[in-house]
């Protein structure tokens, strides 16, 4: 059982959560203007971890086929046989009714919005097949933690009072946008050969890298103003910079002729700026009182 459970762990690497969660608590830190009430956070914990598990295990039967013909994923747990697509299948199912209870928990406008969500988080594999705009469909859907952790607390997402919700989907959208562009040139030749759409495969490996750099440096001007729209403190400004700095190093890691050093810009130092924003949120809360 539990070696069954550390290979369906292992396949929708489950990890990396980390990447998201932390966003979801910034949202949830912004909306309450400090800590919420203790069932918030663990329902928007719970919340988080089921649309991710649902979202990966859709991930790996939308690409399952993909993935065997892939070299650099034909070693993915589901390819080699080692899970069966029912454990998946079960598991997005599970996830999803894990997700209803945890918003009917939160309130009822977390409820009505959750079909809109379970769209992006099922649809967004699909994307690829059809529009190089895949990277950026990604990144909005993981721009729905920050906006549904926020909705949790507030109970709304169209006043005026809501607007740093709606930079905060813009800020992931671009941040998620910008590292799977870097992580999609490994693919370019396999995305080519297979007919799916990709940046890298549509437009180069050279265009995707700047693009990534834009999409970056548009996230860290969100940033910016997201900073002075709350008039966060000092503790905010120097996160912000520091995360600048990682943004600098993860771009100079790779480059159009190579590309060898990807996963450490992909998972080390994403799972970097992730934590370290939430931190800098927290702290730019206490000090700009």
């Amino acid at each position: 059982m539990w070696r069954g459970l550390r290979i369906f762990l292992e396949a929708i690497k489950f990890e990396h959560t980390v990447f998201a969660l932390p966003f979801a608590y910034i949202g949830m830190l912004l909306a309450a203007d400090g800590w919420p009430r203790w069932h918030q956070i663990f329902w928007i914990t719970v919340a988080m971890a089921a649309a991710r598990t649902l979202a990966m295990s859709m991930n790996r039967l939308a690409d399952r086929e993909y993935d065997a013909r892939n070299p650099r994923t034909a070693n993915r747990p589901l390819p080699r046989g080692l899970l069966r697509p029912e454990i998946l299948k079960g598991a997005a199912v599970l996830s999803g009714i894990v997700l209803l209870v945890a918003a009917w928990a939160l309130n009822p406008l977390c409820v009505a919005l959750l079909p809109g969500a379970l769209l992006f988080l099922i649809g967004y594999h699909y994307t690829k097949r059809f529009t190089w705009l895949s990277h950026w469909i990604l990144g909005f859907t993981d721009g729905l933690a920050p906006m549904g952790a926020w909705i949790a607390i507030r109970g709304s997402f169209w006043k005026e009072s809501d607007a740093p919700a709606w930079i905060l989907i813009a800020v992931v959208t671009l941040w998620i946008a910008g590292f799977d562009l870097i992580y999609a040139c490994q693919d370019v030749d396999f995305d080519r050969r297979e007919g799916l759409y990709s940046v890298p495969a549509c437009f180069g490996v050279a265009t995707a890298l700047w693009l990534a750099r834009l999409s970056h440096l548009g996230m860290l001007g969100l940033l910016a103003i997201l900073g002075m729209m709350r008039q966060l403190g000092w503790p905010y400004w120097l996160g912000l910079g520091l995360v600048g700095a990682l943004l600098v190093y993860e771009h100079r890691l790779v480059s159009p002729t190579d590309l060898s050093r990807v996963d450490v810009a992909f998972f080390n130092v994403n799972a970097y700026i992730s934590v370290l924003l939430f931190a800098a949120v927290w702290g730019g809360l206490i000090w700009g009182r």
